[in-house]
């Protein structure tokens, strides 16, 4: 069993760098984050933010985590946690489909009978988060944990008893990994009109996340883009599949645009290598791994 660290260095303050210095801080740890963008100028601040295991590998896996997750999110919204909501919503499909393959990591699922040109569906219930919220909670929880979150872009991993690797985009140099990408998502936040359930479809993927004072409308899928300008083009195709989805969404009025760069890859690295713990190449689903994934690196640290 590797012995207890004096200091854990924590690398990123995006979603997962913040849950799993968190976890680590309440085990007892010393825990210090260091991050090139700080927590609202991370790709997590972007994100819609519906639990939905998007663009994550392996599936076995990914489903723990997930379930994990989910469970906490739900904990957290019951206990009132900062921009924790759980909400109904409706995906759709063009295609008559067996059930997702992520199932078991939800409560339970039903099938709804969709209009064209949809051939197939489900409701569940799922975790909501408003990013921008949610971040500054998992900020001030850490710090009120004794720990600290400090920005330094690196060059390379620091020296320390350990360190937790959670860089995501930023492991293609500090971890020497070409294999993860970027996948750019574009999406447009609308004003709120009084919507309280998400919808999603296949296509493009498009989606329509409710949170407190705004929609997000999305999104976009562009493997191996970096440009993180948003397009006018994007922009209106998105509000053109968003409305087709959920008509009022074309009546909003439009806040802002933001991009995005989803780290995906292969398959999530979470893995320990000496005094390296890797945890990164989340895709698309950062926020609904993140605690599931936390409490692993957390056993990683002792076990």
């Amino acid at each position: 069993m590797p012995e207890r660290p004096d200091r854990i260095v924590v690398v990123g303050a995006g979603v997962i760098g913040l849950s799993c210095a968190l976890r680590l801080l309440e085990a007892g740890h010393r825990v210090d984050v260091l991050a090139r963008d700080l927590p609202l100028e991370t790709t997590s601040s972007v994100a819609a933010a519906l639990w939905y295991p998007y663009l994550a590998f392996p599936q076995d896996k990914v489903t723990a985590w997930g379930k994990a997750a989910y469970a906490e999110f739900a904990r957290l919204a019951d206990e009132g946690a900062d921009g924790v909501a759980m909400r109904r919503g409706t995906e759709f499909l063009h295609d008559r489909a067996s059930d997702p393959w992520w199932i078991d990591a939800v409560p339970s699922l039903e099938r709804v009978a969709p209009e064209a040109p949809y051939a197939d569906g489900w409701s569940f219930v799922a975790p909501v988060v408003d990013m921008p919220r949610y971040l500054g909670w998992l900020e001030r929880r850490v710090k009120d944990a004794g720990g600290t979150v400090t920005r330094m872009a690196l060059a390379r991993l620091p020296e320390a008893p350990l360190v937790v690797n959670c860089s995501g985009l930023g492991s293609r140099v500090l971890a020497g990994d070409p294999t993860t990408r970027p996948v750019r998502g574009q999406v447009v936040v609308v004003e709120q009109w009084g919507l309280d359930k998400w919808w999603l479809a296949e296509d493009g993927p498009t989606y329509v996340i409710p949170r407190t004072t705004d929609v997000v409308l999305g999104g976009t899928d562009h493997v191996g883009e970096w440009d993180r300008r948003p397009s006018e083009e994007v922009a209106e195709d998105i509000l053109q599949r968003a409305s087709t989805l959920v008509p009022e969404a074309g009546k909003a009025q439009v806040l802002h645009h933001q991009v995005g760069l989803r780290p995906a890859r292969p398959e999530v690295r979470l893995e320990r290598v000496g005094e390296v713990i890797h945890c990164y190449g989340h895709g698309g689903a950062g926020v609904t791994l993140s605690w599931g994934c936390a409490d692993a690196v957390a056993a990683l640290v002792t076990g």
